[in-house]
């Protein structure tokens, strides 16, 4: 992951992901996942481009099992826009950079 990706676990979820005074990119994705893959440097590219108004975050759906479940992940890869710790927005599979920028710029 870019450096401006932020690395979840179970473990941080709460303080990384809900308690974040940004909004929050959060992608749910697995190492064995191709389109996950496919989709890796456009979050990169959004992490820099949004770095002073959102937190892009990369939660490994095997190191965040009691995440995953609790947000009935069933597919990746899946993206979650939360805001002041609430889902806004959920979007499925591999999107386009144009495609993510509409859901953020709706929200940041």
């Amino acid at each position: 992951m870019a450096d401006n990706i932020v690395h979840v676990t179970d473990a941080t979820f709460d303080e990384i992901v809900l308690k974040s005074d940004k909004p929050v990119l959060l992608d749910f994705s697995a190492e064995w996942c191709p389109p996950c893959k496919m989709l890796a440097p456009i979050l990169e590219e959004l992490a820099a481009d949004y770095q002073d108004r959102m937190i892009v975050v990369h939660g490994d759906t095997d190191e965040c099992r009691q995440a995953a479940t609790g947000y009935k992940i069933t597919a990746v890869p899946t993206l979650i826009i939360f805001k002041n710790g609430e889902e806004i927005e959920r979007l499925l599979g591999l999107r386009s950079k144009q495609d993510l920028e509409s859901a953020i710029d709706a929200v940041v």
